[in-house]
């Protein structure tokens, strides 16, 4: 029975009560006609209300439900006919969200070396792109855009810049004692090479050391393989390890095998520093990498041992590296030995919101003149100073000057300016 029935209905049996008059007068009679006819009005128009007003509330919910809603768990006795959740019922999982992080330079020269000339020019452009595919699961990517000299000469026009994917590599983090990664990487036998990436923002310098350069020959810079990585806390020492196997260098040595291997044998490496709670910042370690080197129908065994002792704190910041890199020709007895290593040192002054800091830094390296496989390599001796100045937590103001010597060939010297910045 609808609600304003049954109010009509009390009324019909109060009547008598409330007027004083039986059912049966005419006057009674009447109001009770009267009183039907207003019950049916009103309840023709609660109909039409609420007709209206039913499809505009349910509108903006049906979005809300759908977002909400998770897929219904089935009961077990459930019909094997049953059909499917319409679908807006259906859970849809987002797609892994890629964090994104950019660098870049704009750099003043002027040295006295022949064949360059002085003035401004365009640092490389990189981003870094970091995706979680799972709580264990992640992918990182560097890629770097590099201006071309010779932009827009030849047939077709060559392009303005050069595209590298410099670092791509996914990597399962089982615990902190045991992560599996995949992909191309800086070679981990160098802490500057390990530490500081593309995006001159991120190292104090303007420039990376000679032995560590991209595009250098003296280390294998790029790494494609895989690597077992993980950290012990080892009574406080906290030892840190990295096992990789990959392809070594390609038939351009500063090159790595992006492609594949230029021969059968992989390159392996094995890497073990420790990070001491005891004194925070200080890092100590080294490293061994062996892989076989060809050049044309030539094969060389390639050893490499390095070791590095850092202080990467600000106040000062010490880095010290030595690498030694062993050739030897296969059915030759014959070895030949290179040497590398650089000081550097830093100090952020402690005046002025601690923008400033001053730098130095000394590096040598020394290639065996009869070594095949560093024939064009020379050997160096040179000084590098400069003062950085952070204009913001993001954006840095470099000024350095550069005094190098080669062998045969007269003193290099030069003054760079540069401003780095992340984004």
């Amino acid at each position: 029975m609808k609600p304003m029935r049954f109010v009509c209905s009390l009324l019909m049996g109060a009547s008598p009560i409330l007027f004083g008059q039986t059912p049966d007068t005419p006057d009674t009679q009447e109001l009770i006609r009267r009183l039907m006819s207003q019950v049916a009005q009103l309840e023709k128009r609660v109909a039409e209300l609420e007709s209206k007003a039913a499809p505009a509330a349910a509108a903006p919910a049906a979005p809300v439900i759908a977002a909400l809603t998770p897929t219904p768990v089935r009961p077990a006795a459930a019909s094997q006919q049953e059909q499917p959740p319409p679908p807006e019922m259906h859970s849809h999982p987002s797609a892994p969200a890629m964090k994104i992080a950019g660098f870049s330079d704009f750099n003043f020269s002027s040295t006295n070396q022949r064949g360059t000339r002085s003035g401004f020019t365009e640092g490389q452009f990189i981003l870094h792109t970091t995706t979680a595919l799972s709580s264990k699961v992640n992918v990182f990517g560097e890629v770097s855009f590099s201006a071309r000299g010779d932009a827009g000469t030849g047939t077709p026009p060559a392009t303005g810049f050069n595209a590298e994917v410099e670092r791509l590599v996914i990597r399962f983090d089982q615990s902190d004692f045991f992560k599996v990664s995949f992909g191309r990487y800086h070679t981990p036998i160098n802490w500057w090479n390990n530490n500081y990436h593309h995006g001159q923002w991120l190292q104090t310098t303007v420039s990376r050391p000679e032995m560590t350069q991209f595009g250098g020959r003296f280390i294998p810079v790029h790494f494609v393989g895989g690597l077992v990585e993980g950290a012990v806390p080892a009574g406080g020492l906290n030892l840190n390890y990295n096992v990789g196997l990959g392809n070594g260098r390609g038939s351009v040595i500063s090159r790595g095998g992006d492609a594949g291997d230029n021969n059968n044998n992989r390159a392996v490496l094995l890497n073990l520093f420790v990070k001491p709670n005891r004194f925070y910042g200080l890092q100590a370690g080294g490293s061994v990498y062996k892989d076989k080197v060809t050049l044309g129908p030539r094969n060389f065994d390639e050893w490499i041992t390095s070791g590095h002792i850092v202080w990467a704190k600000e106040n000062p910041e010490v880095i010290a590296e030595f690498a030694n890199v062993r050739h030897s020709e296969n059915g030759r007895p014959v070895a030949f030995n290179s040497q590398a290593w650089y000081v550097q040192m830093g100090y952020r002054l402690p005046w002025g919101q601690q923008q400033w800091k001053p730098y130095y830094r000394f590096e040598y390296i020394h290639v065996h003149g009869a070594d095949p496989v560093f024939t064009t390599l020379p050997s160096l001796a040179g000084s590098v100073a400069g003062i950085r100045y952070d204009l913001t937590s993001f954006a840095a103001f470099k000024l350095e000057y550069r005094n190098l010597r080669r062998p045969g060939v007269p003193r290099i010297s030069g003054a760079f300016a540069q401003t780095s910045f992340t984004f």
